[in-house]
């Protein structure tokens, strides 16, 4: 191979000089080259052409020993300076000064260091070798560190010194047409060109900080559980398929036994989409009272803008949780007594709440509030119109049914419903949504109405919700008191909805059009929404719903969980839910929110085996295959299971919140796209029919 290289040379170049030296091959700008652009310590093989100035350089990779590094590339400061050093990174060319100068920048995931190439130091070979290095190659760099002049020195790693180049080794070329320059923030390269290149892409300064503090906030997670008194256990991934509420990936197995008296067909794992029952029968056993993992999750779910199909979250699960405040912890005047917090789960709030100070205080150097805030859910849904409302905006929505006149309003308190509205105010305080209240768009389910100030009473008998509720009815309205109560005298925009007083699912038509304003208003420049950390605490959800789509697909019309089936409900409304009145039992279920953003949730599990049945067969009404998935859990209720209770943070839901980027996928090391594909290693992919055969399965088309 050799031998054919000098040659293919010899015949494109001319004349050919070879030096006795192994290591790079490269054809370089003179013949004393090969004696320079290496470590002196280090044999070099470099092939040289002789009085060639204007042919392409050819380089290969160093296959051969080099010297150790005596320092990354962020590590130098001005108390190294005169030492002698060895770095290795990937060469950032940053300009020519002269013939015989030039600056560059040797970069690798700890920083970047200036490197001056300087003929008199050097040599002029080796100057000219640098300057041939193709961008992103990775190099080996021997030389002197000094101190910058005071007007060059920036507050970085390393910015302080500079390298001055007595030596360099080229230890991998990259290639001249490389598909995009990591680097080169200002002409980011599409998406999924950065995906099917994600090696490049990672080198990029953004990603690389990124996975350093992922990695440093898992770290200070595991050692903030550990003073807690949590063990980490690693728990099943391969589990059988279950009806717990999200679509599961399932893989196939050659195993040809089954558990099941059924006759031979092809058996399959389901991949968890959470560790939730290895983790209650983990606690259950009595094994460990206190378990937690950073568990790998997976979900088949439908191409969502920033869903991933498998994720990270912090799993936690804790024995001996409580149902609810005790009377002996709530006596008259004290704080408990006064908290908000009205369901079980105190223990687990107390854990979370540590352990997200600690992270904010590390990494943000933020001093959180000793107590979230805690919201319910039936107070989050009227004054936000969300479940994960985001509290540092206004615009709050307003129930105006009570400010209505007769017989519009008892009309609608027979019917069980309201007429909300949402308002932007010709007052200062609403200034900031002004533009934007003039060009959002609204859901047709909502009727927009702007307040003419010569008639502003006149609006109620025009607008089609009166038309609606009372079409046979014609009466003149006037709405001289909702006016008064919405600050409406002096003009402005007015947005109005009528639902079901009893809310459902996760937004009201209102609550989507107040986050469209805020979002408007940003995009014009008229909102800035403070960085500051607005924890919120979300509780007392519906136990059960017929309002999420997501898991229509397994309840067909039945009443489905809210959170999961082993969600408790609360002990106040444990008769309602025997008594059948479904919609109105409330859970033990909390979430925890974060300027607008779920990052966690968590819930009191029922530990009694017979509740747990009931919730099975009458309400949620699995069929027999639907609960035999369960019968290990009732089982291990049965056996005397402590009251327990659980949470899980969103992992890369929260890395991206303290990155500050607004994808999961820039803190996810090797991220699928929306759609659920990987573009970098090509899956999924079909698989051939010989290979199907191995788990009884045949492609369709056969």
């Amino acid at each position: 191979m050799l031998k054919r290289t000098s040659a293919l040379v010899a015949r494109r170049n001319g004349v050919l000089s070879k030096r006795g030296h192994s290591g790079a091959l490269s054809l370089a700008l003179g013949s004393k080259l090969a004696e320079r652009c290496h470590c002196p310590r280090t044999p070099h093989r470099t092939y040289a052409v002789a009085g060639v100035v204007d042919r392409p350089v050819v380089q290969v990779a160093h296959s051969g020993p080099f010297p150790r590094r005596t320092h990354t590339c962020g590590a130098l400061t001005a108390e190294d300076a005169d030492r002698q050093v060895v770095l290795v990174g990937w060469l950032v060319p940053k300009g020519k000064v002269s013939k015989k100068l030039s600056f560059f920048g040797i970069r690798d995931s700890y920083g970047t260091t200036q490197l001056v190439a300087d003929a008199r130091t050097c040599g002029p070979d080796v100057l000219a070798a640098m300057r041939e290095v193709p961008e992103e190659s990775t190099v080996l760099v021997e030389g002197v560190v000094r101190q910058r002049p005071e007007s060059q020195r920036r507050d970085v790693p390393a910015g302080h010194v500079e390298v001055i180049v007595k030596s360099f080794t080229l230890l991998n070329p990259a290639d001249r047409n490389l598909p995009f320059m990591p680097f080169d923030t200002q002409n980011l390269a599409n998406e999924d060109l950065r995906l099917r290149y994600r090696y490049l892409d990672l080198r990029r300064a953004e990603l690389t900080s990124n996975l350093k503090k992922r990695s440093d906030v898992a770290f200070l997670v595991r050692s903030t559980l550990h003073e807690q008194g949590f063990t980490e256990v690693e728990t099943p991934m391969l589990l059988n398929s279950t009806p717990e509420g999200a679509r599961e990936y399932l893989v196939p197995t050659r195993v040809k036994q089954s558990f099941t008296d059924s006759a031979s067909q092809p058996l399959f794992y389901a991949l968890s989409q959470s560790p939730q029952q290895p983790k209650q029968l983990l606690v259950a056993s009595g094994a460990v009272d206190r378990y937690f993992q950073l568990a790998r999750c997976f979900r088949d779910e439908d191409g969502r803008k920033d869903r991933q199909p498998e994720f990270t979250q912090v799993d936690l699960e804790m024995a001996w949780v409580s149902w609810g405040r005790h009377q002996a912890d709530g006596h008259a005047g004290s704080q408990e007594s006064t908290d908000p917090w009205r369901i079980g789960g105190h223990e687990v709030r107390d854990v979370v709440e540590t352990v997200i100070r600690r992270i904010w205080k590390k990494v943000e150097n933020i001093s959180l509030e000793e107590r979230f805030k805690v919201m319910t859910y039936n107070e989050a849904m009227a004054k936000y119109g969300s479940d994960k409302p985001d509290l540092r905006f206004g615009l709050e929505i307003r129930d105006i049914t009570s400010k209505l006149p007769e017989p519009l309003r008892s009309t609608l308190e027979a019917q069980g419903e309201i007429i909300e509205a949402l308002v932007v105010s010709n007052q200062p305080d609403d200034a900031p949504f002004a533009r934007a209240a003039r060009e959002v768009e609204h859901d047709r389910a909502v009727e927009r109405v702007q307040i003419d100030t010569a008639a502003p009473s006149a609006w109620l008998k025009q607008i089609r919700l009166v038309k609606d509720i009372m079409p046979s009815v014609e009466t003149e309205y006037e709405a001289t008191e909702v006016n008064t109560a919405l600050g409406l005298a002096e003009g402005g925009t007015i947005w109005l909805a009528r639902r079901q007083r009893r809310p459902e699912g996760g937004w009201t038509s209102l609550g989507r059009l107040r986050l469209a304003l805020s979002e408007a208003a940003q995009r014009n420049g008229d909102l800035i929404l403070s960085e500051e950390p607005k924890f919120l605490w979300v509780t007392e959800f519906p136990l059960f719903t017929r309002a999420d789509e997501d898991k229509e697909f397994l309840a067909h019309g039945r009443w489905s969980s809210s959170h999961h089936p082993f969600t408790a409900p609360m002990y106040e409304d444990i008769e309602k839910m025997y008594a059948g009145q479904v919609e109105d039992v409330r859970g033990q279920h909390y979430d925890l929110v974060l300027n607008g953003v779920e990052i966690g949730g968590g819930s009191v599990r029922v530990h009694d085996a017979a509740m747990q049945e009931y919730i099975f067969s009458k309400i949620l009404q699995l069929d027999e295959k639907e609960k035999s998935s369960f019968n290990h859990l009732l089982h291990a209720l049965r056996c005397g299971a402590p009251p327990h209770g659980g949470f899980a943070f969103g992992f890369d839901r929260l890395m991206a919140i303290l990155c500050g980027t607004t994808s999961i996928r820039d803190v996810i090391a090797f991220p699928k796209t929306a759609a659920g594909t990987d573009l970098l290693f090509k899956s999924p992919s079909p698989s051939t029919a010989e290979v199907l055969a191995q788990y009884a399965l045949r492609p369709l088309s056969q």
